[in-house]
């Protein structure tokens, strides 16, 4: 009996929560006024251009918006706007051995970023956000890129979302 007491009482209290609009379990802290978010295609700028990354960092940045933040995703003209481009995508030598070889290379890429949020301007930025990954120099870029560009698309768009959602 008390296992079920126990049981309502969480889901009232989770239910009283997550009803609110401002509290998710994701740390995203949205004002109940806010309910659209438009995101622009990033197009690519940088010196080194690779064919696929504005789309897939596009549409990576709009899900996590969309599935986090429980957002209405808008052409153009949302509650939150966000607008951008990538300006830098580069691969370098790092960790250079006895032999003056690259024992591992570095790609990074980085994004500049323009956020409005209409409902609270305080909350606007630009600012640019930059992350990378190291691949063994043994290995072509080619046969790791789309897995590291993969894996620094996400580390970027969880930078974003936290400066813009979260405020972190």
């Amino acid at each position: 009996m008390k296992r079920g007491v126990t049981y309502i009482i969480l889901f009232v209290y989770i239910t009283l929560l997550s009803a609110c609009g401002v509290y998710s379990f994701t740390g995203a802290s949205v004002s109940p006024e806010v309910k659209t978010v438009s995101i622009d295609y990033f197009p690519n700028k940088a010196p080194l251009i690779q064919a696929t990354l504005s789309q897939t960092f596009t549409d990576a940045l709009k899900d996590k918006f969309i599935s986090e933040a429980n957002l209405d995703l808008m052409p153009d003209n949302g509650d939150l706007q966000l607008s951008g481009t990538i300006i830098g995508y580069s691969t370098k030598p790092i960790a250079i051995k006895g032999n003056e070889t690259a024992a591992l290379n570095r790609l990074t890429i980085t994004i500049k970023v323009k956020f409005i949020n209409t409902v609270d301007e305080t909350q606007n930025f630009e600012s640019s956000f930059s992350r990378f990954e190291d691949y063994d120099s043994s290995r072509d870029l080619a046969s790791v890129e789309d897995v590291l560009i993969g894996l620094i698309n996400e580390q970027i768009v969880i930078d974003i979302f936290n400066r813009a959602i979260i405020n972190w």
